[in-house]
């Protein structure tokens, strides 16, 4: 569409990126030098439907395939705030390459798949070694979130034993009071992101020593992420950032965050279980597998221990359980608060049984 009309269109960013590192390619954003009012033109005659979602900034999403395709023009930021910038169009990708955060995300790939790095992004990229695109501090003052994001792409991208940028980490510490003028929508979205990662704890750890795990989460203590994420590993159970959100604490997370209802529900449920200390039996009845799973592992890395053996597979069969006496059963015997506190003692002593005293057994 764009190339037959003599336009350039350049695959760029993370589906470059994460082509070339092997991994699943999801969003497909294109670079061009054609303006939008073009893009626009030559969807249309190609058949294509052209949504303008953000077409101030120069970007159509053309859907073709029922794959969504992201068509930017080519950019030069003209003036930066620290929380947005503004941009004109430009004609050379040189330009629009220097206008990116990290020297492996201004990676450009021509449809026969040449690969284009007008920066030198290629050699950082084959060696996960993160850094800015020229000055550090200078890319931060554009936009403070490339903070938060220097720190989820090492830890998604990254090599944790070559460390990180030393440049880099400098001016983030120098530059972290910044993170406060963002949006907490933005903030928490990067946060989430980050906490997804497989191993983010090399990630949090020099956010604690740069100052910006302080700014980003008061309070937070990142002491039990890494024991964390190595039982999470061992168990064979899914990354989870509310888990791990709750292993870092921290005060007014869900504000700090701006986390959503689900999220700050699950992450109040998650606590309050994980303060409870049940053991597996009951954590599995009364959270259900994978909210007892959460606490059994918390738990564990509180300790600084292994988890117990078949702790897991014990709190898996719990889930299913159903206590076999109802209120019914007991009245009119009881009643009101006592009814309350009997029914309590029974199922205490069904879990304790380990589910196997049977309805008679607790009546008789």
């Amino acid at each position: 569409m764009l190339t037959e009309a003599g336009h350039q269109a350049l695959f760029v960013g993370g589906c470059v990126r994460d082509a070339l590192l092997g991994r699943e390619v999801r969003d497909i954003d294109i670079s061009t030098d054609a303006r939008p009012e073009t893009v626009v033109s030559l969807a249309g005659r190609a058949g294509l439907k052209p949504v303008p979602t953000g077409i101030e900034h120069g970007t159509i999403t053309v859907v073709s395939g029922h794959i969504p395709h992201e068509i930017t023009t080519f950019r030069k930021d003209v003036e930066t705030d620290g929380r947005r910038a503004v941009v004109a169009f430009a004609d050379r990708v040189e330009d629009d390459a220097r206008r990116r955060d990290f020297t492996m995300n201004a990676l450009y790939a021509r449809p026969d798949g040449t690969v284009l790095d007008p920066l030198g992004g290629m050699p950082d990229l084959l060696a996960r070694r993160l850094r800015f695109i020229k000055d550090p501090a200078r890319r931060i003052r554009e936009d403070y979130l490339r903070i938060l994001r220097f720190f989820r792409f090492h830890a998604w991208y990254g090599d944790a034993a070559a460390g990180m940028d030393a440049e880099a980490l400098a001016a983030i510490a120098d530059l972290a009071e910044g993170i406060q003028t963002l949006s907490r929508e933005r903030v928490g979205a990067e946060v989430i992101k980050l906490l997804r990662a497989p191993d983010p704890a090399p990630s949090v750890a020099a956010m604690r020593a740069t100052g910006v795990l302080a700014v980003t989460l008061p309070g937070a203590d990142d002491r039990m992420l890494a024991p964390l994420v190595h039982l999470e590993a061992q168990a064979g159970v899914a990354p989870d950032p509310i888990r791990r959100l709750a292993a870092l604490g921290g005060a007014d997370v869900q504000d700090a965050l701006r986390l959503s209802r689900a999220e700050s529900a699950e992450l109040g449920r998650i606590r309050d279980a994980f303060a409870a200390m049940m053991p597996p039996a009951e954590a599995g009845y009364r959270l259900g597998a994978e909210r007892a799973a959460s606490t059994l592992l918390l738990q564990a890395a509180l300790a600084g221990q292994e988890l117990a053996e078949g702790a897991l597979d014990t709190a898996r069969a719990a889930a299913g359980q159903q206590f076999p006496v109802r209120a019914a059963d007991l009245m009119p015997g009881y009643s009101g608060p006592a009814l309350g506190a009997r029914l309590a003692e029974l199922e205490n002593r069904w879990i304790a049984s380990g589910f196997a005293l049977t309805r008679d057994d607790l009546l008789g």
